[in-house]
């Protein structure tokens, strides 16, 4: 079984930064795609960013290029959003997830991950 823990959400004001951090346990992931996704009320879930566990390729969503980085610390076995220049449209739960059938192809669609933390709310106020 696999367990993933989201953390580091909380309140900012717009321009400001946060960085979520997700631990994993159990199976591991060394050849595994890890992503994060948000949803907010009235919205579907959608994709934010991912990074293949494997080769460190990572992919983002074209609404948080250059404002949010996606890294992880292969020894903790956890995965870092950075998210600098928030904006209130990034009010949202942010959840990690874990794609265990693709161990470099990134992708966006949310029933293509097989695991999810319970999620981390983020607010930012204007």
């Amino acid at each position: 079984q696999v367990q993933l823990v989201e953390s580091g959400g909380g309140l900012v004001q717009a321009g400001g930064s946060l960085r979520l951090s997700c631990a994993a346990s159990g199976r591991t992931f060394s050849s595994y795609v890890r992503g994060w996704f948000r949803h907010a009320p009235g919205k579907e879930r959608e994709f934010v960013a991912g990074i293949s566990w494997r080769v460190g390729s990572t992919d983002y969503a074209d609404a948080v290029k250059g404002r949010f980085t996606i890294s992880r610390d292969n020894a903790k076995n956890t995965v870092y959003l950075q998210m600098n220049s928030l904006k209130p449209e990034d009010t949202a739960v942010y959840y990690c997830a874990a794609n265990t059938r693709f161990s470099i192809r990134i992708t966006p669609l949310p029933h293509e991950y097989d695991y999810w933390g319970q999620g981390t709310q983020v607010t930012v106020s204007s």
